[in-house]
């Protein structure tokens, strides 16, 4: 059985439509190429403008003073080696506490099977609708004053770990994945004396590594990419992450640095897309074993 295309096999064959297939292509590409690369080009190159040609008009397309310097600039005055060290370590700690807890709630509602496992779940599930404005408020009263503890957190790590610990997106992809492991797998590890953490440590993680390379790249990047949360619950200037501190110091700065600063905070997570792309859709689309 054929499958349909916008161009039959016979029209591809003759030149005029290979012509008009590969014109239409071209243009599709094209144009596809220039809306996503178009404003990354736009942010990388008002970095080496100087201050008065970023802001005139009409913008120039092509840098007419190049001022490489902007971007050493940039690092100095707002200190952004600082701020890049802050976000490192909120981002891999939020990383470490997502995959232990988040794996250990996923293996569970998949594997082990509690009671009222499908209602948890569900519940888990009816958070992703609720908006994340309207728990600003409760989760910053939590962090004021944690209750039982009584500990106030503003100002320390645990104000950004540990409201991004229970995703329940994450928890949902993992279970969607720990679901397709073959129960046989299990099963074999249990008749030769395995308990429930040794074949979680043994079996499913080896197995589990594309999902838990994505689960790592969007704890890594929702605490790169948030800004809200960040400014209400690290006020200080030395705890401040990298888009709140380019936001607190951005006051002064002439515009040419500020964009060369938004420039180098952008770097990371643009890399981190590119280097790992291939590994976010395996691991998306993931959902079977072979035997």
């Amino acid at each position: 059985m054929s499958t349909r295309t916008l161009i039959s096999p016979a029209q591809l064959a003759r030149p005029r439509g290979r012509l008009i297939y590969w014109i239409a292509f071209a243009v599709v590409v094209g144009g596809f190429t220039l809306v996503f690369l178009g404003p990354l080009y736009w942010l990388v190159s008002s970095g080496f403008k100087s201050a008065q040609e970023v802001i005139q008009t009409p913008p120039t397309l092509i840098p007419g003073s190049f001022e490489a310097g902007n971007y050493s600039r940039a690092w100095e005055v707002m200190d952004l080696a600082k701020l890049l060290f802050n976000t490192l370590y909120y981002a891999f700690g939020a990383l470490a506490f997502q995959l232990i807890f988040d794996v250990a709630a996923a293996y569970s509602l998949s594997k082990l099977r509690p009671i009222f496992g499908k209602a948890i779940l569900g519940m888990m599930l009816a958070t992703l609708m609720i908006p994340a404005t309207v728990l600003v408020v409760p989760q910053y009263l939590t962090v004021l004053d944690v209750p039982i503890v009584e500990r106030n957190l503003l100002n320390t790590p645990w104000a950004i770990w540990l409201p991004s610990v229970t995703n329940a997106f994450n928890i949902f992809l993992l279970k969607r994945f720990f679901d397709s492991i073959p129960r046989e797998l299990l099963d074999a590890a249990s008749m030769d004396g395995a308990g429930p953490m040794r074949t979680l440590w043994s079996i499913v993680l080896p197995i589990s590594r594309p999902i838990l390379g994505v689960v790592s790249i969007f704890a890594i990047v929702g605490v790169w990419k948030d800004f809200l949360w960040p400014m209400l619950t690290l006020p200080d200037p030395a705890m401040q992450t990298l888009n709140v501190g380019i936001y607190s110091l951005s006051n002064g700065v002439p515009a040419n640095v500020l964009i060369a600063a938004l420039t180098i905070a952008s770097i990371p997570t643009l890399l981190i897309f590119l280097i790992f792309q291939r590994n976010i859709m395996a691991g998306l689309t993931a959902g079977g074993l072979k035997g």
